[in-house]
């Protein structure tokens, strides 16, 4: 089944458009994006637009395997390189002659490989371990990411040359809280696919009411939790019930550290809405959805202005403590309002 991108979202729009432009040029490509997105279906998507289609398509996990193992996965050996090494390996980069080779999770990878990874895309081959011969690089190479590299470059941690090398052409997938309007797309795209997939068990469709509710989730765990959430209604039939008890199970964030408390005082629905508690509107006028909406945001927004507070307002710490990239912070703090301290760097 070819991989199909869904979504009607500005952001997928747009990475529909640069996936046509893109896909012939060969040109080196990053993904970015939170975990779940979708950074592997867009350089499926890549690939099956190219004219490579049909030749290798070889996937690396730059996180899942240590150093050692990693370099002899990508460059592999000659027999007898190293002890174990009882005959001759191709390494991912010589399976992917004339395809794409993926390299996934490439913020991940050590300082020494992405050296080694960059005298390849630099010089265009590269030596087997336990070799004197060089073998040509003619893969495409497209790699992907959670992280935000100018970050890790800023703190060393990622190489500045590397950088520039591999992101000729970058890609960023938005996280799904920020492009709710793809998720009844998703949701009736999921539900055929596994409707096809279960062929024979019965399986409940979701009822509207549902799709609703699944639509103003935050989805922390984006389009890998909703198609869990998705397979779990379907298949255990009462899954509408308890959805959300499922919900509030699926999300694994925690309260960030250091926290202020609650003061016991309750916000009303008056309150969240910004209406004058002296002269409350017409109860028929409100709207569940826009107090929770009202009310997600005023939270959101306190946290986000706490955590600049005790980081100085220093944005690269506060990513990693509310576990959101740079530019959904940047957009937060833009959206929510929030002001800076005066005197304080922007």
């Amino acid at each position: 089944m070819k991989p199909t991108i869904v979504g009607v979202s500005r952001n997928i729009t747009r990475i529909k458009e640069l996936i046509d432009q893109v896909a012939d040029t060969g040109l080196n490509t990053i993904v970015y994006g939170e975990t779940g997105v979708g950074k592997e279906l867009v350089v499926q998507s890549l690939y099956q637009k190219s004219t490579r289609v049909g030749k290798p398509f070889v996937k690396v996990n730059c996180a899942a395997l240590p150093d050692t193992l990693l370099e002899s996965e990508m460059f592999g050996y000659e027999q007898g390189a190293f002890t174990g090494a009882d005959r001759r390996k191709r390494g991912k980069f010589e399976q992917a002659n004339g395809g794409l080779l993926f390299l996934d999770e490439i913020g991940d990878m050590s300082l020494p490989l992405q050296a080694k990874l960059l005298h390849v895309l630099q010089g265009g081959d590269f030596s087997p371990l336990g070799s004197e011969k060089t073998v040509k690089m003619g893969a495409w190479v497209v790699a992907a990411t959670n992280h935000e590299l100018e970050n890790d470059m800023a703190n060393g941690d990622f190489r500045e040359d590397l950088y520039y090398r591999l992101s000729t052409i970058k890609i960023h997938v938005d996280p799904l809280r920020d492009r709710p309007e793809d998720i009844p797309h998703l949701i009736e795209h999921y539900v055929k696919t596994y409707t096809e997939q279960f062929d024979g068990k019965q399986l409940l469709k979701p009822s509207q009411k549902t799709i609703d509710k699944l639509t103003a989730y935050h989805w922390p765990g984006n389009i890998r939790e909703l198609q869990n959430v998705l397979k779990r209604l379907m298949i255990l039939g009462n899954g509408e019930e308890n959805l959300d008890d499922m919900l509030m199970g699926n999300s694994n964030q925690k309260r960030p550290t250091g926290l202020p408390r609650s003061t016991g005082q309750t916000a009303t629905p008056i309150d969240l809405l910004g209406f004058d508690s002296s002269a409350p509107p017409d109860l028929s006028s409100l709207s569940l959805k826009k107090i929770k909406k009202k009310a997600m945001d005023r939270v959101e927004k306190e946290v986000i202005a706490y955590v600049l507070e005790k980081t100085g307002w220093n944005r690269s710490k506060a990513t990693k403590i509310l576990k959101i990239s740079y530019k959904t912070l940047l957009y937060k703090i833009k959206d929510l309002g929030i002001e800076p301290p005066e005197g304080s760097e922007e």
